[in-house]
């Protein structure tokens, strides 16, 4: 293993002992809040609050909407702790600072990772403000947390991703958003480094490879996630159209707005969703 690597792992295991001799309980769920979805929050009982700056070399969040502090507490009578702020590559963190919250989870015990984000829908036939379960990815960015030497402990070296999206979660994501009368859609997402959004082409490039969806997180944790054996589901909120053809000006603050609407609805799916698990 080298330096850089054994660093990490020791700064992994020194947030994690900081986090246990904070916390009463293992959360089973770990939820991590995307742009403009904070008002999952709204949902958890009994909330302890964390800030990322009081924990031993946890990283910061600097991007806008991610206000980077964990929330312990209840959900449906279930231990959960919410991730509120993630870590983008566009921040100029290391993807494995990308990830390092994940794999603090992984470490803490936490079962199930729900990660959640706001993107572009490239399918033409998607209605903004509406969410997205995210059935696969294709990987954009240039980049994988797992690049460099292996952390055997961990996970293999090389950790399939046939069901990184667990199958049985999505099944049942689209029986609860039923069952609350939630309209919602399901497809592939295309992660880019961003901070750009994109331009007519590149999206024209990623619908004709098959994404439905566009985003600058979620495949560098999914991928994490997959190598840690944890069970995920993935949800994205539409809030723009990125359809080349009826392409308008973005800026964060409009995606942010659409964002907090849907994360009403993303939050009542997952509510219900960690009830019946």
């Amino acid at each position: 293993m080298t330096g850089d690597i054994k660093r990490y792992v020791e700064r992994v295991n020194e947030a994690t002992a900081y986090l246990k001799g904070k916390i009463e309980k293992t959360p089973e769920f770990c939820i991590v809040l995307g742009s403009g979805l904070q008002v999952i929050a709204d949902s958890v009982e009994n909330q302890k609050r964390i800030s990322y700056k009081d924990i031993p070399e946890f990283p910061v969040s600097t991007a806008p909407g991610h206000k980077g502090e964990l929330i312990f507490g209840t959900l449906n009578g279930k231990e959960v702790v919410l991730m509120n702020g993630r870590f983008h590559y566009y921040e100029g963190y290391h993807m494995r600072d990308v990830t390092f919250g994940i794999r603090v989870m992984q470490q803490l015990g936490t079962k199930y990772i729900f990660l959640t984000n706001a993107a572009g829908g490239l399918n033409p036939d998607f209605e903004v403000g509406r969410p997205m379960i995210i059935s696969d990815h294709i990987n954009m960015m240039g980049d994988n947390p797992l690049i460099g030497p292996n952390v055997d402990d961990w996970g293999p070296r090389f950790p399939d991703m046939s069901n990184a999206y667990d199958k049985s979660l999505r099944e049942l994501a689209k029986q609860v958003a039923s069952e609350l009368n939630i309209p919602v859609y399901e497809g592939v997402y295309v992660a880019v480094a961003g901070p750009n959004f994109e331009t007519p082409a590149e999206l024209r490039m990623f619908r004709a490879l098959g994404a439905d969806a566009v985003g600058m997180s979620t495949v560098p944790e999914v991928i994490a996630a997959a190598h840690g054996g944890m069970k995920l589901l993935a949800v994205s909120a539409i809030t723009d159209r990125a359809v080349p053809d009826d392409l308008k000006p973005l800026t964060g603050e409009e995606v942010l707005e659409v964002a907090n609407k849907t994360g009403r609805m993303i939050a009542k799916i997952l509510a219900e969703m960690v009830k019946k698990l």
